[in-house]
């Protein structure tokens, strides 16, 4: 079993294995991006194919980072597919991976960096529904990475809340490797009761549960969390993530079902996967797929309803290897049983359809935000309109907004943002908030982010941006946020702005009343398109525009907020363009409703 390339071409693949994995793969994402109206491919699944298919697209510029190396999506099939069965009756000895599982094979280890060779993507998150064989598929990848990777002393680390969770990954592997003479002997594998070891690298597999606070000191190549939804902390994944750094090619394979806690480490991880999918999150190292039913909203067109749950052609968007495992009678067993005892349901639908139970509703469309787009917008667009700006300031040391909007022809509203924070947030190494410093720190050098001077936000930087619209512009508005510093900054300006007695900046309260009728402008802008809507594609306001849910209320108003309320996931920018838009609408407009808004602005 050994694994270095062959120096002529097989006559079974041009890469020397069994099968031609990478084929599979292909067809597998063509297959998901052609299934249109989403009978059989969630949107996140058809989001993860399309993502495959676009970079096999830029692989061929010169300048693109990444190339997809055949030879590496095969063999790491290849060796999966020769390694036992561990429970079960089978047809064959052997695993037999599907399609699905090849595509999520082929797509980790196929994408290489072009300088160095090494994997691509170091992140993994896949989400799916009970009984997918995420396990053993995983107890495959760790034996691969064990052997395979060429790491010196690579540590693989398979973590879980209990102990006994973490056997569910290391003993498949185990009795993998227990059952492989040839493994053992190609890789010089000793099998323990409680690790693995190999001679030929000084590798090592073993478990860690999750008190993180034993856990210090791991150096690993691969660290696996097994069902992430369980994980009542972030100890374990803080520690697994702190290592960061010390390895050159590290893998962090997570694997879940969904769950209920929309606070906790799980969700938070859910929600960034999303928005590299949906793309208002750039991410090259991160791989996500989510196998679930689909919502309304996940729909083109939108529909009145979702997948309805109860209806078996529906499953396999949440099931992939059905009827492989679950089987078909399984299923129908628990759709019975959820339907003959409500207290049931939740169970079946987060456990056998990977439903998260009480999430909150997104607020825009992302795909629709971004089709609105127009990097070349600038401050020209605005000269000769009527502008207004809309500011959300932090405190300390987190993010401050603004935003520039205008009316300009044909009712077409243009939005201009900017974004700061200190440039001491972008030194933080503390692993709770590692993403979103990464995310910080090339959005600064690319230059969407500006950062101030010292560990606080300077507001004067803020405000001399605002003081410089106002002088170019016909700025005839400054709507902060209700805090303390939004106080300040409004009484300075108004205190050499003021217009004949009606003072340049104010304060607004976020609240429904406030918010509802500019947020259904917006909404309504967003679904029209880019007619309706041009924005200067700024990758924070993306960001932040998938971050923002909404709150609905039974009298039709609406209130864009964050998940949770300590959520690293910002949305000051959505505040700050609500702030500026407030002002435009019309009391005559408050009247309409959001369907006939958007029905005036189709038929325009």
């Amino acid at each position: 079993m050994t694994r270095r390339k062959p120096a002529t071409p097989s006559p079974v693949t041009a890469t020397g294995h069994a099968r031609d994995y990478a084929a599979v793969a292909l067809a597998y994402a063509k297959a998901a991006v052609a299934d249109k109206k989403q009978r059989k491919y969630c949107k996140f699944v058809r989001q993860a194919a399309q993502r495959h298919l676009d970079d096999l697209k830029r692989s061929r510029r010169r300048n693109y980072p990444y190339r997809y190396d055949e030879w590496h999506a095969n063999d790491v099939c290849d060796f999966i597919e020769k390694l036992p069965h561990v429970e079960g009756q089978w047809e064959t000895p052997n695993l037999s991976l599907e399609p699905v599982q090849v595509f999520i094979l082929a797509t980790v280890f196929g994408w290489r960096d072009k300088a160095t060779g090494l994997r691509r993507f170091t992140d993994v998150y896949i989400e799916m529904a009970r009984k997918g064989a995420k396990s053993t598929l995983t107890a495959g990848v760790v034996l691969y990475c064990a052997c395979c990777e060429n790491e010196p002393g690579p540590l693989i680390l398979i973590g879980a809340t209990t102990g006994a969770q973490a056997l569910k990954v290391f003993k498949p592997a185990r009795i993998m490797a227990m059952r492989s003479p040839a493994l053992q002997e190609a890789f010089g594998l000793q099998v323990w009761a409680k690790s693995i070891t190999i001679a030929d690298n000084a590798g090592e597999i073993q478990t860690i549960n999750s008190k993180g606070s034993t856990q210090d000191g791991h150096n690993p190549h691969v660290a696996v969390l097994d069902e992430l939804h369980a994980h009542k902390d972030r100890a374990l994944f803080d520690v697994i993530h702190s290592a960061d750094g010390s390895r050159r090619n590290p893998l962090y394979w997570k694997i879940t079902t969904a769950g209920f806690d929309l606070h906790g480490v799980c969700y938070e991880q859910r929600s960034y996967a999303a928005k590299v999918l949906e793309k208002s999150l750039a991410a090259e190292h991160f791989f996500a797929i989510i196998f679930t039913l689909d919502e309304a909203k996940d729909f083109k067109p939108e529909r009145k309803t979702g997948d309805d749950p109860y209806d078996e052609a529906n499953w396999i968007k949440a099931n992939p290897l059905m009827p492989v495992t679950p089987s078909l009678a399984a299923m129908r067993r628990q759709a019975t049983g959820a339907k003959g005892a409500p207290g049931s349901e939740g169970e079946f639908f987060t456990k056998r359809l990977n439903k998260w139970m009480g999430a909150a509703s997104a607020w825009l469309n992302v795909s629709k935000w971004i089709a609105c787009s127009d990097p070349t917008l600038t401050l020209e667009d605005f000269r000769g309109l009527d502008c207004y700006i809309g500011a959300d300031l932090s405190n300390v040391d987190d993010l401050s907004a603004i935003v520039l909007a205008a009316m300009g022809e044909d009712d077409r509203l243009l939005v201009k943002s900017w974004f700061y924070c200190p440039e001491a947030r972008l030194l933080r190494e503390d692993a709770t908030t590692k993403q979103a410093t990464e995310m910080y720190r090339k959005w600064a050098k690319d230059g969407h982010l500006v950062t101030t001077e010292g560990d606080f936000i300077d507001h004067r930087v803020i405000e001399a941006q605002i003081r410089d619209l106002k002088e170019q512009l016909a700025v005839h508005k400054a709507t902060f946020d209700q805090w303390n510093s939004g106080l300040a900054m409004a009484s300075r300006l108004n205190e050499d702005l003021d217009d004949g007695g009606q003072p340049f900046a104010e304060q607004m309260s976020k609240n429904a009343n406030n918010f509802t009728d500019p947020a259904r402008d917006i909404e309504a802008r967003v679904t029209a398109g880019a007619k309706r809507l041009r924005h200067d594609a700024n990758p924070v306001m993306t960001w932040m525009i998938g971050n923002a849910v909404v709150d609905r209320r039974i009298n039709g108003s609406l209130l864009p907020k964050k998940v949770t309320p300590n959520s690293q996931n910002k949305i000051d920018g959505v505040d700050a363009m609500i702030n500026a838009t407030k002002p435009m609408i019309q009391p005559d407009d408050i009247d309409n409703t959001l369907d006939d808004f958007i029905s005036q602005m189709k038929a325009a």
